[in-house]
């Protein structure tokens, strides 16, 4: 804030206070010395006192008494302030430095607004479609909304078929059923990643290896698969399938990974829940596998407020699909299952959030780069922060825009989160590698070389807010936030 239209001095008139109290519209004035060393707060029932004992609008504001009012140093948080103001009822606090000069002034009004990593952004058409199921009454799982969806998304893509389905765990777990993924069957995953990436393989009895990232892209390391498939040879047990994690809104390096899969005869699942709309040498990420899968949750980069998609070039993978996923019913006249299915179907109405999301695709993708672009010139020439890098083969969404923390720097990751915490900004570490967790601890873990990148990029990662709403006034609040923190 600007606060020299709300500084005045003694020698300003009573007309000149009221004048300055009515263009600044906040209800509060500061009065201060000659060189802006604050004195106290005057307002408009201060004022309206004095006329009443006597005083002239042409009389000088020497004749105000002193009082103390209440302030807040310039290194407190928002989170300080918004306490000091609750404790002693006021709606503005001056904010000053060590010598007692003012230099802000906080408002109650949007002091505790929250920024938050990823909020869910809708658009106009979602209710079009949503009401349209009201209309018809299709509101049970499947209808023509979930029809639509599918076929709007695999056009999109370039996939030749899509399954909606309940969630993008749903499209592993089914994934792995379609792979005959059975009890003591290996797969190999991403380590640094949510998990359920992971999760699914352990529905299904088997054992995961998990593979660590590499520096250029955070994404699985080829180095480290390959490791870890010549050692799988070489003990007589390939792993069934490869997933592969598509981090942040960015593809992996998937050409020598999809090679290595190819090489040693190894199907390639690609979880790109993250990376909708982002591409690998202009391909989109989640078409590179023999099944790809997509996320609509409520952060996602666009969402059915849950929600995922099973994309796949088999017509026959997709049609098992859609029969396990709607509680594998046999074709009879009456209730008759053969097998196990699961009730893992998209809902109409959510196929028609998902089908107007799909229709700002393009523009929620460009306004997520926009932010990163804005934090990369906000902290260039920074030596302790860098941005989560983008390969040259790589368009991302920077669904997240994460960043890392210099070792040597003065702050650490985890300080740095809490202190934007009490800044009212949300953000957050890293996924923490499914090595470090105590559910797969025991797994088998192939680092990308003598360190674990996975660990270390958890250690000093952070994920900054990257919501595509996002104002740019909130953008360069979280980026000088940090860099004040930082300092």
């Amino acid at each position: 804030m600007d606060i020299s239209g709300i500084c005045i001095t003694r020698q300003s008139t009573l007309r000149d206070a009221l004048d300055m109290l009515d263009r600044g519209g906040l209800g509060v004035i500061l009065l201060v010395s000659g060189n802006r060393q604050f004195e106290r707060t005057v307002t408009d029932g201060d004022l309206r006192r004095l006329l009443l004992e006597g005083a002239s609008l042409d009389q000088t504001l020497a004749i105000i008494s002193e009082r103390r009012s209440i302030v807040v140093p310039e290194n407190r948080t928002r989170r300080d302030a918004l306490e000091l103001m609750q404790k002693h009822t006021i709606d503005h606090l001056p904010v000053v430095d060590g010598s007692g000069r003012v230099v802000d002034l906080v408002e109650r009004r949007g002091i505790d607004d929250q920024i938050l990593l990823s909020t869910p952004h809708m658009g106009d058409a979602e209710r079009d479609f949503v009401d349209e199921a009201f209309r018809t009454n299709w509101i049970a799982p499947l209808g023509p909304n979930v029809d639509a969806f599918e076929h709007e998304l695999a056009e999109m893509v370039g996939a030749g078929h899509a399954v909606a389905l309940s969630s993008g765990t749903a499209a592993i777990h089914l994934a792995l059923v379609l792979l005959d993924v059975g009890p003591g069957d290996v797969v190999f995953c991403s380590s640094l990643t949510f998990a359920a990436s992971v999760n699914p393989i352990a529905y299904q009895g088997g054992e995961p290896v998990l593979i660590d990232s590499e520096p250029e892209s955070w994404n699985m390391s080829p180095a480290a698969l390959e490791r870890a498939l010549e050692d799988a040879r070489r003990k007589g047990k390939l792993p069934k399938a490869v997933i592969v994690v598509n981090l942040y809104g960015q593809s992996a390096d998937m050409d020598p990974i999809a090679a290595l899969c190819e090489r040693y005869g190894v199907t390639l699942v690609e979880d790109a829940a993250e990376s909708l709309g982002a591409k690998y040498k202009g391909r989109a990420s989640g078409t590179f596998g023999r099944i790809g899968i997509y996320s609509f949750n409520g952060n996602k980069i666009i969402t059915t407020s849950g929600g995922g998609m099973l994309v796949t070039e088999e017509k026959a993978f997709a049609d098992r699909a859609r029969f396990l996923a709607t509680q594998a019913r046999d074709p009879a006249p009456h209730y008759q299952h053969s097998t196990i299915g699961y009730n893992y179907r998209m809902s109409n109405i959510l196929a028609g959030v998902g089908r107007g999301q799909l229709k700002v695709l393009e523009q929620r993708v460009e306004a997520r780069r926009e932010v990163y672009r804005r934090y990369c010139a906000a902290f260039a020439g920074v030596a302790w922060l860098e941005m989560m890098p983008e390969p040259d083969w790589s368009f991302s969404t920077h669904w997240i825009s994460a960043c890392t923390i210099a070792r040597d720097s003065r702050i650490d990751a985890a300080a740095m989160i809490q202190r934007l915490s009490a800044e009212f900004i949300e953000a957050r570490p890293v996924w923490k590698p499914m090595q470090l967790q105590p559910v797969f601890a025991q797994c088998a873990y192939f680092p990308h070389g003598n360190q674990s990148v996975s660990e270390d990029l958890f250690n000093r990662g952070i994920c900054l807010p990257s919501g595509s709403n996002m104002s740019t006034e909130q953008i360069e609040r979280v980026a000088e936030t940090v860099l004040k923190i930082g300092q």
